[in-house]
């Protein structure tokens, strides 16, 4: 076989068959596919797509190009994924709450590029959290917490690890059928019982249309079941920031605050319940949405799923009493300055990827992969759309570096509020 009849094949618009989706990927693995002739492929891909059947068969060859993990625990193994978004904590508390409720959840996460952050960044806000453990530390974690939320370690997916680098230096990162493989191919070898997936939408959205968002969360869940792995996606605003807040220590601050009960904002709290919920009744533990949200809501007024993070934290290497210090901990800048509003009204939106990159400008962020951050920058007190203000008024906190004009610039104001949007669009399931 070869690789170029195989890349015309695709770019001539034609299905290909599961042995020439195995052979290249196979070549993707051991480096016999040139760099060249993996960027014609996913270019070819980009632009001729392919079938849910093609998908699913990228999916399960890439999943099986390296490791697969294997769970010995007495309850289902469950995960979450997010195309990502800002002030996107979901992950920091979602994990703790599906442990306390009886899950377990070997959380595979990222670091952030562009304007979307990065779960693993925020995580390191903590002083000795290791995010790369071996497998046996990952496994002891999971085991003993419930939930390890760490960096893509070992050899998970590597085609996909080769495969995704390449697209994403070569403009074809935006491809349904690869978006689905790659992440599917990782959550499968990370030995999932079941998987539920936050699609955002909007303007601090990785796909912001509703329709690509819809597209996206229906490839997923074909593919998954396709698969043998129980999926359902949720579609969910990145209107604006989910949380009121946007950098790593700032976000790991509020998570916890949350999972205290110290603060719950509205549109945080909407978003993670609907996704733990759906995980629940997905993985068995509840019976209907219903039940599910009253396992969840005492699993967090009885403290069960903040001991779940700080158990996590200590596990991984973090201080044993975080959740009860967590503000000794956490990294805080003195420069604080408020971002004030230039005229009154009320705020009818947000331009959200602007605010990203705004934490991205303070240096807490990063525009190429090998870049060091400054996890103390970020903005806090977010106002939410829908609020009245004053001009004079703030806007946000800036911790760190000024970025009043980004932040000025990124907010829309009238003499008239806002209908309220949703938060929730959309669920997806299989079959329906």
């Amino acid at each position: 076989m070869l690789p170029q009849e195989i890349i015309r094949r695709k770019r001539d618009g034609l299905s290909l068959a599961d042995e020439e989706i195995r052979f290249f990927v196979q070549g993707l693995t051991d480096g016999s596919i040139t760099e060249g002739q993996v960027s014609a492929f996913g270019m070819a891909v980009y632009f001729q797509s392919m079938t849910p059947e093609e998908s699913a068969c990228l999916t399960k060859a890439m999943t099986e190009s390296g490791d697969t993990l294997s769970w010995d625990v007495d309850g289902p193994v469950l995960d979450k994924h997010s195309t990502g978004g800002v002030g996107d904590l979901v992950s920091l508390v979602l994990g703790p709450l599906i442990a306390a409720c009886g899950g377990y959840v070997p959380m595979i996460s990222g670091r952030g590029l562009g304007h979307t952050g990065g779960t693993l960044d925020k995580l390191e806000s903590i002083p000795g959290y290791n995010a790369l453990p071996d497998n046996d530390l990952f496994r002891k974690t999971v085991r003993e917490a419930g939930v390890a939320i760490i960096g893509q370690t070992g050899n998970l997916a590597p085609a996909d690890g080769r495969f995704y680098a390449i697209r994403d230096v070569t403009a074809t990162v935006e491809s349904i059928p690869l978006i689905t493989a790659s992440i599917l191919s990782k959550k499968l070898a990370a030995g999932l019982d079941a998987l539920v997936m936050d699609v955002k939408t909007g303007s601090g959205a990785f796909m912001p249309t509703h329709d690509q968002s819809v597209a996206l969360a229906e490839s997923i869940v074909s593919v998954a079941g396709k698969a043998g792995l129980p999926t359902s996606a949720i579609v969910t605003c990145m209107d604006e920031p989910l949380a009121p807040c946007a950098g790593n220590a700032v976000e790991v601050r509020e998570a916890v605050q949350y999972l205290v009960g110290q603060k719950c904002d509205e549109r945080l709290d909407t978003v993670v319940m609907a996704l733990c919920a759906e995980m629940l009744v997905l993985g068995g533990l509840a019976d209907d949405e219903a039940t599910a949200k009253t396992q969840l809501r005492h699993a967090l007024e009885s403290g069960q799923a903040a001991e779940r993070f700080g158990r996590m934290v200590a596990a991984l290497g973090g201080p044993s009493d975080f959740i009860e210090q967590y503000e000794k901990y956490l990294p805080i800048t003195s420069e604080q300055k408020a971002a004030l509003a230039t005229e009154s009204g009320y705020v009818t939106a947000w331009d959200t990827r602007q605010l990203g990159l705004a934490v991205v400008s303070q240096g807490g962020g990063r525009t190429n992969v090998g870049q060091s951050i400054d996890h103390s920058v970020g903005l806090t007190d977010i106002v939410r759309v829908g609020q009245y203000i004053e001009a004079g008024d703030p806007l946000a906190i800036m911790h760190g570096k000024d970025v009043k004009e980004m932040v000025v610039s990124a907010v829309t104001v009238a003499a008239s509020p806002p209908e309220k949007s949703a938060i929730i669009y959309q669920h997806i399931r299989s079959g329906k």
